[in-house]
């Protein structure tokens, strides 16, 4: 383990710039489907030379609302560093395992009380 990974900001901070390359690219990918759509005036869902472009619209909005979604998620548990309570379980208030962290940095429950419903 390097210096990087056991700095929990550094890699947060991390994970949120590659996130927000990824948001973007979807953005624009998105972009780019709503620019095919306007200048199309065929009907795409028979298109017999590929998917059409409202299921690939669908497909890329999935991804984007994802990512957009994890950075949300990043910015909550550095709001959590900030405030003391990352690594802290929100349920039963027990330290998250490091080797969890390391594997899903934005983890807010233990092991135990993630597979608790």
């Amino acid at each position: 383990m390097t210096d990087d990974d056991s700095d929990p900001r550094r890699a947060l901070e991390q994970l949120r710039a590659q996130l927000v390359d990824e948001l973007d690219a979807r953005h624009r990918a998105l972009l780019a489907i709503r620019q095919l759509r306007a200048d199309r005036s065929d009907d795409d869902e028979h298109d017999p030379e590929g998917s059409p472009l409202s299921a690939e619209w669908f497909r890329v909005d999935g991804m984007h609302r994802a990512a957009r979604q994890r950075v949300r998620d990043v910015d909550r548990a550095l709001a959590d560093l900030d405030a003391g309570r990352y690594g802290i379980c929100e349920r039963c208030g027990g330290a998250i395992a490091a080797e969890r962290l390391a594997v899903l940095p934005t983890a807010t429950r233990c092991v135990s009380c993630a597979g608790r419903r």
